[in-house]
């Protein structure tokens, strides 16, 4: 199943040859230079993931004690370095450090998934994750900054990630020689395809599509691991208050989290900011920019990304209701 999400590369890759060729770019012209800019890309990707990621962990009572201190100890540290980060460095330092902590964590789930897979020697399962990384997060500037970088930098941006996605293509030659399966060998091209098909579209200017592919695949494989986990805790014997009140509405334990996820997504995004603004004018007579849309929703993000590098690894109370099987 979590291969078949890797199905959104050829598919991308059919739209823009046939946008190419037989559409003359009507595609690219509808498409946003920038997946920032399209109010149904932040509704539907990214953000569901983290706050279902959120629910799952808040609200199982016997998980939020298992990890409160860590919980606690993570918030208190963002609050801090950002207070003294936005002192000491620049905006886009911090932009480019939090764009490669969320490539690294994309791209980790995918290969950590993929480990137990195929199965590679610690050296060459880390040289392509760190390859893939690297190019990943050389890709990810040159899209989201290239209205910021002059030319000459953004072309200095392109040849590394050129660089690093040659690098990781021979690599992954190499490397899938110690692969035993055939379906691991499929599976670890898999992996480093979302890097090389999101070169090809950042170098064919379809910035969209080289934001999507890694993002759809990793947001579907969490939602794969979280319902699961949800089915096996709570089909039959409801275990918070969520399920119990889902299973009196009569509403499928399949279908919960995401329903969750998505409508919190879609009133933080839309409403989020106005609605604080309209508290902090009518309270202090101030309005607090983004408070919910890069704040609130800023913060989950980063502790999405510290906890589920953890949550879901042996020990953890998690893996009583989901198990990795090679």
């Amino acid at each position: 199943m979590l291969l078949a999400l890797y199905a959104i590369i050829p598919l991308c890759l059919l739209a823009q040859l046939m946008d190419s060729f037989v559409l003359n770019g009507a595609l690219l012209q509808y498409l946003p230079s920038s997946p920032s800019h399209f109010l149904l890309f932040q509704v539907l990707f990214g953000t569901p993931h983290i706050l279902a990621s959120t629910v799952l962990l808040t609200t199982n009572k016997d998980y939020f004690q298992f990890y409160q201190k860590k919980i606690i100890i993570m918030t208190l540290a963002i609050m801090m370095f950002f207070a003294i980060a936005n002192q000491l460095v620049s905006y886009y330092v911090l932009y480019i450090l939090v764009a490669s902590w969320t490539v690294y964590h994309v791209l980790k789930q995918q290969h950590g998934v993929g480990r137990a897979i195929y199965q590679l020697p610690s050296w060459a399962f880390y040289l392509l994750l760190w390859l893939s990384v690297a190019a990943g997060i050389s890709i990810y500037i040159g899209i989201f900054l290239k209205d910021t970088l002059t030319p000459q930098y953004a072309e200095w941006v392109k040849q590394l990630a050129a660089s690093l996605t040659v690098s990781l293509f021979f690599s992954t030659i190499l490397c899938q020689r110690y692969v035993k399966t055939r379906f691991g060998a499929i599976f670890i091209w898999a992996n480093s395809l979302l890097i090389i098909s999101s070169f090809y579209f950042y170098v064919q200017e379809y910035y969209f599509l080289a934001i999507l592919i890694p993002r759809l695949v990793h947001d579907a494989t969490a939602y794969v691991f979280y319902v699961t986990h949800d089915v096996n805790k709570h089909l039959g014997h409801p275990q918070n208050f969520i399920y119990r009140w889902a299973k009196k509405a009569k509403l499928n334990v399949f279908i919960v989290l995401p329903l969750i996820s998505f409508a919190l997504t879609y009133v933080l995004q839309v409403y989020g900011d106005q609605w604080v603004n309209v508290i902090t004018q009518f309270l202090f007579g101030m309005e607090i920019r983004k408070a919910i849309s890069l704040g609130l929703i800023g913060y989950f993000s980063l502790m999405h990304y510290y906890t589920e590098a953890f949550t879901w690894k042996h020990g953890s109370p998690y893996r009583q209701y989901i198990r990795f099987k090679p």
